[in-house]
């Protein structure tokens, strides 16, 4: 952790980006909202009062949207528009500046955060280890000219608390077991804004209004407002609103009326008794920890009821009932095995991050015969022989999601239907990342990359095409589920 500060936030959280000194003569401590995109549950902001308190100067929280990165949509935009409209009322009730910047055309938003950084006294960003982020702090981390921190707030287990990328999710939930226990205390403050936030607010030169001006809070929530911007307007808005007021309301509906029945009913296509999360994760809406408190607290849980035995079971470690330990198995295991993946692993996305047994049956059965082969833009129009599947490429392109069942047989299918593997892994990731909400993420990254044999095992017998990578298929989806209602609501 830097020196400087005295601090709550976990010092494994905490890493300077750059070996530049912090600046007491600086006019406000700036943070640089990038990924933990809340005014709660959220250690770098924490960090970021901390430093405002200790060095008596007011903080200025700048949250840019840019316009020029991959798979930039309408879709995307407009989910992130409507948080940043409730960012604004938050930090504005608790008096602390904040700073919407909207970016009219790619590049134009370049040095406004140099700009604001040669005031400050110290800045302090969130750490997220997937997409274009980690390349963007790099490339900023010498260009501020101040003390840049980077915090990491993704999950109930620090980034660095694992020393390599785990392979299975066996191996990942043995060390969670051993591990987490002495970090689940350490939680980031609900409210933190009500705890002494700086008394003045932080005041931004009026040239670098006029060079870079801030987006209206009131303008930015209506639906048009991004409809002179340069996005894909291919890929319409999804019907649910991005925000933390909207995040934590699903939340809350989930824990409350939806929590008790999820083991037994989150493959139903009709029970919507899945969480509805993923994208709020994604964005920073909503927090790991927020959740697994929710959680926790429906559950009357305390940390002495964790088995002192933890042997990388799925269940009875945590000693919550079935139905929490099967949601938290997938809240705190598979979603943080892909950041372990995506923080450990520079090639994350790619087909060599798979097993080697898992390359070596792909490349054997590379030139099998496939039942059917569909172009990239087939199969992104939904346009294949199998009902289910377009069905389920449907729900994607409207609704920016696919059920979670069906997201595992969309990606088997694509495999099937693609002249290679790598052209299979190419096609998810377009569409993924193009039209989901949650994509973009080291949880659709470690998804995607299942389908292909990654954190999976061999399977019996060996068949074309997969080897023994495992298969799924339409007909026995149906057999086990009941998909009459869903393909009705997803015809073509």
């Amino acid at each position: 952790m830097s020196p400087g500060v005295s601090s709550r936030v976990p010092a494994i959280r905490v890493r300077a980006a750059n070996d530049a000194p912090a600046r007491a003569a600086g006019e406000y401590v700036l943070y640089w909202m990038i990924a933990s995109r809340r005014p709660g549950w959220n250690f770098a902001l924490d960090r970021s009062l901390e430093w405002s308190r200790e060095m008596g100067k007011p903080l200025l929280v700048l949250e840019p949207l840019r316009c020029g990165y991959a798979w930039a949509s309408v879709r995307l935009h407009a989910f992130v528009l409507r948080w940043m409209s409730d960012n604004a009322a938050a930090f504005g009730r608790a008096g602390v500046t904040y700073y919407p910047y909207v970016e009219p055309s790619p590049g134009e938003g370049k040095g406004l955060l140099e700009a604001l950084s040669a005031r400050a006294c110290v800045a302090v960003t969130d750490e997220f280890p997937c997409f274009f982020l980690p390349r963007m702090v790099a490339s900023a981390a010498g260009r501020v000219g101040v003390l840049l921190e980077q915090v990491d707030s993704n999950g109930l287990l620090p980034l660095r608390a694992a020393p390599r990328a785990f392979t299975t999710a066996y191996a990942f939930r043995r060390f969670l077991q051993k591990e987490l226990p002495a970090h689940l205390l350490a939680a980031p403050r609900a409210e933190p804004l009500g705890r002494g936030a700086p008394a003045r607010a932080a005041v931004v030169p009026g040239e670098i209004l006029r060079r870079w001006p801030p987006a209206d809070p009131g303008a930015i929530r209506d639906p048009r407002h991004s409809e002179g911007l340069p996005l894909d307007r291919s890929v319409p808005p999804a019907p649910n609103p991005g925000g933390t007021p909207a995040g934590t309301a699903r939340l809350d509906r989930f824990v409350e009326r939806d929590l008790g029945r999820y083991a037994l009913d989150r493959n139903d296509l009709d029970a919507e008794a899945t969480s509805g999360l993923s994208p709020y994760l994604h964005f920073g809406n909503v927090s790991a920890h927020q959740a697994f408190q929710a959680v926790a607290s429906r559950e009357s849980w305390d940390p002495g009821r964790i088995s002192p035995k933890g042997r990388g079971a799925r269940e009875g470690w945590w000693g919550m009932s079935a139905a929490a330990e099967a949601f938290l198995d997938q809240l705190v295991t598979w979603r943080e095995l892909g950041f372990n993946a995506c923080a450990h692993d520079p090639g994350y996305a790619t087909f060599e991050s798979l097993p080697s047994w898992a390359r070596e049956t792909l490349a054997k059965h590379a030139g099998d015969a496939r039942p059917h082969l569909y172009s990239p833009e087939e199969f992104g129009r939904a346009e294949t022989h199998d009902p289910l599947w377009n069905a389920a490429q449907r729900q994607l392109l409207r609704e920016g999601r696919i059920h979670n069942y069906l997201r595992m047989l969309w990606g088997k299918k694509i495999l099937e239907w693609s002249p290679s593997p790598g052209e299979a892994l190419d096609v998810m990731v377009e569409l993924n990342n193009r039209h989901a909400l949650d994509g973009r993420d080291p949880n659709s990254y470690s998804g995607i990359l299942w389908v292909l044999g990654k954190y999976d095992r061999p399977w019996g017998p060996s068949r074309p095409v997969f080897g023994s990578v495992r298969y799924m298929s339409s007909q026995s989806a149906a057999r086990k589920l009941d998909v009459r209602g869903y393909l009705r609501r997803y015809a073509g």
